[in-house]
This record gives structure tokens, sequence and C-alpha cells, in this order.
């Protein structure tokens, strides 16, 4: 039987006007569904721009399923009455060269910007789309880590909650949160009715620092891991542009967050330079320092992981590293003023002394070594993770300093 072609599904007499009585045939649509096949079929590189009203994301979503579905091509997909409508030039794509056959199923990734265009793709256009193509596919939505709530993080929190919080306020989402998990089927953020104070979902979210993976009590049930078990059965992942370049940043460390994909699709494209920038590049500031230093103690509040545990003498470091990245992001305004230009570029090694980097290297020294001592392996390891975030900063700011990345530019 004849191959489908994007022209089946998307033409006048195509399976989606055949379900729908409003559906118009838009030609540019069907030329840009064209160009995405063979752009797919020739593993070729492929840049659109549609305007408003094209229907693009059919138009990259019907060939991109009928990519990673072609392996069903053999069973009854297009009837002859359907293949004879079918114009010359809408025959199937014929690759320029032979196909990659993987070990799995082929998988696409389709990467946008905003959450409307993620709900229209998965509330909308792909669950049609599986209504109208004759071969079975799964898609599914996949969400940054940080959205699910972790188990052991929660139950750590409940007991320390005293260490941790000061308002009332926070302690009833605590419990409101606890409840919701004990009884969550998702365990991510869109699954709750309100909104958490982003100080306590911070305290229990799913962390990769953080994260004790097998080893962990409730590693079983894990939100997060069960999760990503079904990203990695599904054919079509709809991702955003953060998390798509969050996993090729630690794709070069030699770990991922994404599964090995065939094709992948970025809408909203015209957002992908600065977000791309945002995950590949190094960055570090004051509101970074200050942040990681105040989840181990805030002076203020007197709150944080070593108030639970009276680290005193560690305390008296924090506020030491504190004092001393004041004064050194104050020095780093001053160069910005004298030596950065008009856009805050710099060329040249700075002259700055670093003071900040070694103390922040000896803090988590100092983190580790008490974390070493305890017999929880659970608490042990939020000792672990703090030093860990002490030493990326530390690292990282003298990494700017020194300019120690080939080919990269540094601003302020």
């Amino acid at each position: 039987m004849p191959m489908l072609t994007p022209f089946d599904i998307l033409g006048p007499q195509g399976r989606i006007a055949a379900r729908l009585d409003s559906y118009e045939q838009r030609d540019e649509q069907l030329a840009m569904a064209d160009a995405v096949a063979a752009a797919i079929a020739d593993r070729q590189h492929l840049i659109v721009e549609a305007g408003t009203g094209v229907g693009k994301s059919f138009a990259y979503l019907v060939p991109a399923i009928l990519a990673a579905t072609e392996a069903e091509a053999d069973r009854p997909s297009a009837s002859a009455e359907e293949a004879a409508e079918r114009p010359p030039d809408r025959a199937p794509r014929v690759p320029d060269r032979a196909p990659r056959v993987p070990d799995r199923a082929p998988r696409v990734i389709v990467s946008t910007h905003t959450i409307s265009l993620q709900e229209q793709l998965m509330g909308q256009d792909l669950p049609l789309l599986a209504s109208v193509i004759p071969r079975e596919f799964s898609s599914v939505l996949v969400k940054g880590r940080s959205n699910y709530v972790s188990l052991r993080r929660l139950e750590n929190a409940l007991q320390r909650a005293d260490g941790l919080f000061r308002d009332d306020e926070e302690f009833r989402h605590l419990r409101q949160l606890a409840d919701w998990a004990d009884k969550s089927g998702d365990g991510s953020l869109t699954d709750l009715s309100y909104r958490p104070l982003p100080a306590v979902w911070d305290e229990i979210a799913s962390d990769s620092s953080n994260c004790m993976g097998r080893k962990c009590p409730h590693y079983k049930d894990c939100f997060y891991y069960r999760a990503r078990r079904r990203v990695h059965h599904a054919q079509v992942l709809v991702v955003n542009h953060a998390l798509f370049f969050s996993d090729l940043a630690l794709r070069r460390m030699g770990v991922s967050l994404l599964p090995d994909s065939d094709v992948v699709i970025f809408d909203e494209a015209h957002n992908l330079e600065s977000v791309a920038g945002d995950h590949l590049g190094l960055s570090v500031s004051g509101g970074q320092v200050r942040y990681v230093l105040g989840k181990l103690y805030n002076d203020r509040t007197n709150r944080g992981l070593l108030v639970h545990y009276e680290l005193r003498q560690l305390q008296q470091e924090v506020d030491r590293c504190r004092f001393l990245a004041d004064d050194f992001f104050a020095e780093i305004v001053e160069l910005r003023r004298t030596a950065g230009g008009e856009n805050g570029r710099i060329r040249e090694v700075s002259p700055l002394e670093n003071p900040l980097s070694p103390a922040l290297d000896e803090l988590a020294k100092k983190i580790g070594t008490f974390g070493s001592r305890l017999d929880d392996e659970s608490k042990r390891q939020d000792f672990t993770a703090a030093a860990a975030r002490l030493n990326l900063l530390a690292d990282n700011l003298e990494a700017w300093r020194r300019q120690s990345i080939d080919d990269a530019v540094y601003w302020i």
C-alpha cells in the first residue's frame, strides 16, 4: 500500500478535512510540510519563517510524526482512492541517502518558548493528529526537574522546618504540600491548584545536585523518575527551550536530561539566542552568591541548614563569605564603569583580586566534612549538595576573572 505523505493528512481531501467540516486547505502549510518532510528524509537543517494563520504546528508535526512512525508503513495506511487523488508532486519523499536505522523507535523533540504553545500542542494539535493519522504514536510534555516535588527533601524539610521557615504562611504551605504529595499522581506544580511560596518550594523541589538516585529510599515512588521513564517510551517529546539547552549543556559533561532524538524542531525560534546564551554560557551574580549563602544561614531570620544543626562556627564563615561577596561585586561594578566599555565587555584578564573563591571553597570543605560524619545518608546528601554549590560558584567566579574558557566572550 502507498506510504502516507503530509498531503494525505493536510490536503483538501485529506484526513483532517474529512474530520473537520470547517477545514481549509492552505498552500503555504502544504509547502512547509513538504519542506520539513524533505529535510527529515535527507537529514538536513531547515529554517522556515511562517506568518500568522499558516498553521505551522501541523506543518511540522505531521511530517515529523509520519517519519517517526515510518516503520508502520507496511501496514495499510492509505486507500487506493486516496493514492489516486494524490498529485504526482506529492509522492512520498525518497531520501537522498539511506536513512539511519535506530535501535529504538524514532523520536522527535519539539521545543517551544511559551507555556501557551505547549498547552496547544498537547491539548489540541497532537490529540487531533493522533485521531486522524492511522499510525500509533505516543507524546508527552517534558517538564524541568524543579517542577517536581522530591519526597526525600519534603521529608527532611518537615523534620527541620523550625530551622528553615519563619512565617506562619510558610509552615501552612509546607503542611499543605505534604498532604498534596501524599495524594498526587503527578507530583508536579501543574497538579497544584495554587502557587506555593517560592521559599517553601525551593526546599522540597527535585534537584539534580541534591539527588541520591537509586540510593534514595523514595526512588521507587519518585515523581521525577516516574515521569522520566514515561519520557523514554514516548516518540514525540514537547519541551521548552530552557530544558533543551540545559540538556545540551549537560551533554558536554557526559550526562543528559532528555533521551536521544532523531529530529529536533524549534518553534518560536526567535527566542533561541537568548536562551542558549543563558544555558551554554557561564553566569554568576551577587544575587546567586547571596542566595546560596542564605540557604545555609540567613542572619536576618536566623534560618538555614546550619541553624538546624547549631553549627555556629560555620555560620560565622557564611557571614565572612557574605562580606567578601559584597566587596567583590562592588569592585566589579567599578570595573564595569572604568574598563567595561559601553556594552560591559571585558577584553582582558581582570586585575581584580578574588578572595571570595578561596573562602567559598574553604566553607565547602568544612560543610562537606561535617556532612560526612552524619549517619543518615539522606541528611548527608544535603551537605554534599550544599558543598557542591559553593564549589561551583567559586570555580565560575575564578573562570570569569581569569577568562579561562577558550573561545568565550566576557561581560559584566
